[in-house]
């Protein structure tokens, strides 16, 4: 049995979008419990070189929607980095997980073999569909939902594996 490249993408951007919302919300609502500033998690690190929690929320759903956009030979939307609290970063994900399923299935046939160009730093870097969704969007996207969960729970928001593989 094989799996598209659709089945390998799509459904785990949204699950782990999904689980980055949870953590979220409970951030959100420990804040508002405990009277806290929510600037105090939204700006926090877990070292003073990395970036804060929202810019490691808005990289991961730019990883999710540019990930599967690029595989569906989709036009990569651009969004605003201009989110300053919890309930921008909630719609923020919501954002991506409705493009990511709204992109269409079919769109994703030969993904995995077609060449996918990223420009970095002025270099433009040719990857096969399949090396750039393992090597490039899985591995940063993951990494930045993985330090959203960390910063979090360093900050003491009870949140479990449950809670960031988005099925609890």
């Amino acid at each position: 049995m094989s799996i598209s490249i659709h089945q390998a993408s799509a459904p785990v951007f949204i699950q782990g979008l999904k689980g980055l919302k949870g953590v979220l919300t409970k951030a959100a609502a420990l804040v508002e419990a405990k009277g806290w500033d929510p600037d105090a998690l939204l700006k926090a690190r877990l070292y003073p070189d990395m970036f804060p929690l929202i810019r490691q929320v808005q990289i991961a759903t730019d990883f999710a929607k540019g990930g599967a956009a690029r595989l569906a030979q989709a036009e990569v939307p651009a969004w605003d980095d201009v989110e300053t609290s919890f309930e921008g970063l909630i719609a923020r994900i919501d954002r991506a997980i409705a493009f990511v399923e709204g992109l269409d299935v079919a769109a994703f046939d030969g993904g995995e073999a077609r060449d996918v160009q990223l420009v970095r730093r002025g270099e433009t870097h040719t990857f096969n569909g399949l090396d750039y969704l393992q090597r490039q969007a899985m591995p940063n996207f993951f990494f930045h939902i993985t330090t959203a969960y960390a910063i979090l729970r360093h900050n003491g928001v009870e949140v479990g594996k449950r809670d960031f593989l988005g099925t609890a």
